[in-house]
């Protein structure tokens, strides 16, 4: 029996699967692709979360946004709306919706009508409007948004009929069309969304979950797979697989294996030491390509001494992070000077470093009063594209911290009470990172470093700072990349002088795959979509 079919054998293939198992002579199987993935997504609505994990496992399998971003170009293209302008005065968008988009339909759900502008109404009223009977559905909130001001941001979206829509800004924001094309903008189902809330299941809607993207969801097995099936009438190009298994496998070393046996097909976030077993096997290939993203030290401003900068750049002088990347990312890597990436339009290279100064460091301590200093490092317990091995870091930052008297205690638990607990704030400083859901410079700043962001609990180091805000609402309102790129560096400036965090590094974006994948699609920002992956097909006998 062939790897394929016992890989769908043990993912609980649909039942015409099952008798085409059974035919006599040959059959060919129809088309499957097993991803191994590295956790359990939070929920199945990516509005609720920042979890690269949930976003990977919904937003371009599940759901389409307005406006997208070619993979190829960077640009902003039509989606579920076909074209879009924008007011003089810059304070309105005006779309026009893509006609004869069906939606996904399951045993929960069937639909009568085609997508309109009711859907889109639905899904951004829920985020803003906290009168809408689905705004506290969720528990979690609506970080992205929330840490964007997304609900400040637009006064009220219009429907102007079926298949026209206006949003109204209180602001002009030039990332606002960006903002739209991020992972977090999905279009969800309001007929559906009705339905759930009559029976009185509104949260089947997250968990349940309907959209108009290429992959339907099947089922979903904690700790084991979630399974998909091709939506068949998407409105888009079909998907070239007919099945879609994300196997649940937390240990890098467990997702080569499977990797190696034929398992799985394309794997998740190897470790970079890992990375030279592929070259002894001529059937698997590193898809890699730079990131935008960044791995940072966040340190919680909240907390004494935190809330003392001195303290805050003694721990920056002592940290080496050429060792990090030694160890951590052996070259899949490079330092990080600030927040924004080389791949973005708005980096410089010639900004100031953080030198690596143990001596200044101590200077800095005693200036600052602090002796016998023992502080907290969380570290994530996955894997993420922006750092591998978190717990490894961690230990290198604990021995950085020795050399100048600071002890340090790594705390790590499973991801959901990770992420669970690191919205309570108990945390002196965590070991995280950010990979941007779209090209604009702004979804660096704003998500993790705002005002706003404090509130939806996305803004780790618990740093609001008034002047900060004003740089960023300064380069949102002016309309050229050069003014708006010496804008970001005034905030670059800023957060060097005031370090709420440490940026360590900026990582390639790396999948392992098979030799029989074709057409897998790195993107430098935004979650995996395997919408037009393909493997070669096999026969059963």
């Amino acid at each position: 029996m062939s790897v394929l079919i016992r890989r769908l054998l043990l993912t609980t293939a649909v039942s015409c699967m099952s008798c085409l198992l059974v035919a006599c002579g040959p059959q060919k199987l129809p088309s499957g692709l097993v991803y191994c993935s590295e956790g359990n997504p939070e929920t199945f609505n990516p509005q609720l979360i920042t979890s690269g994990t949930t976003i990977d496992a919904t937003s371009h399998q599940i759901y389409s946004r307005l406006v997208d971003y070619d993979t190829k170009t960077g640009q902003l293209v039509p989606a579920l709306a076909t074209r879009w302008s924008e007011s003089e005065d810059g304070l309105s968008y005006h779309f026009t919706l893509r006609k004869n988009v069906k939606f996904q339909s399951s045993s929960r759900f069937t639909p009568s009508r085609d997508f309109n502008a009711d859907d889109v109404l639905f899904s951004f009223n829920r985020t803003i409007d906290s009168n809408h009977p689905y705004h506290n559905v969720s528990r979690t909130g609506y970080p992205f948004f929330q840490s964007i001001g997304f609900a400040e941001q637009v006064k009220h979206i219009e429907k102007v009929n079926d298949h026209e829509v206006v949003f109204h800004l209180a602001r002009k924001d030039v990332s606002f069309l960006s903002n739209l094309a991020t992972d977090f903008a999905v279009i969800l189902s309001a007929q559906y969304a009705d339905e759930q809330l009559t029976a009185g299941h509104p949260e089947n809607v997250d968990q349940f979950a309907i959209g108009t993207g290429p992959f339907a969801l099947v089922q979903y097995a904690k700790n084991e797979y979630i399974r998909y099936r091709r939506h068949e009438d998407y409105w888009g190009e079909r998907a070239k697989v007919e099945m879609l298994v994300f196997d649940i496998t937390p240990k890098s070393t467990v997702r080569l294996a499977k990797l190696i046996t034929g398992d799985c097909s394309v794997s998740a976030l190897p470790k970079a030491g890992e990375l030279p077993v592929i070259a002894e096997h001529n059937n698997l290939n590193i898809e890699s390509q730079p990131g935008l993203n960044v791995a940072f030290w966040a340190f919680n401003t909240q907390k004494p001494p935190l809330d003392d900068v001195r303290v805050r750049r003694a721990l920056a002088y002592a940290v080496d992070k050429q060792n990090i990347l030694r160890a951590v990312y052996q070259n899949t890597a490079i330092e990080a000077i600030g927040i924004l990436p080389p791949a973005s339009w708005a980096y410089d290279s010639n900004k100031s470093l953080i030198n690596y100064d143990p001596p200044r460091a101590r200077e800095l301590l005693k200036e600052a009063g602090v002796s016998n200093l023992s502080i907290d490092i969380w570290a994530m317990p996955v894997a993420r594209a922006y750092n591998p091995n978190a717990l490894k870091t961690a230990e290198l930052i604990q021995s950085d911290l020795a050399n100048i008297g600071v002890k340090v205690n790594i705390v790590s638990y499973d991801w959901s009470v990770f992420s669970q607990r690191l919205s309570r704030d108990e945390y002196d400083s965590v070991l995280i990172g950010w990979n941007a859901d779209n090209s604009d410079p702004d979804n660096f700043f704003t998500p993790l470093l705002s005002c706003s962001a404090m509130d939806s609990n996305s803004n780790r180091s618990r740093w609001c700072n008034p002047h900060f805000d004003d740089i960023l609402n300064r380069a949102r309102e002016v309309t050229t990349q050069t003014e708006r790129k010496l804008i970001y560096q005034d905030a670059e400036a800023f957060l060097a002088a005031q370090v709420p965090m440490l940026s360590l590094a900026h990582a390639k974006r790396v999948a392992l795959t098979r030799n029989d994948i074709h057409d897998m699609q790195l993107t430098p920002f935004g979650g995996i979509s395997f919408s037009q992956t393909s493997q070669a097909t096999t026969e059963a006998n």
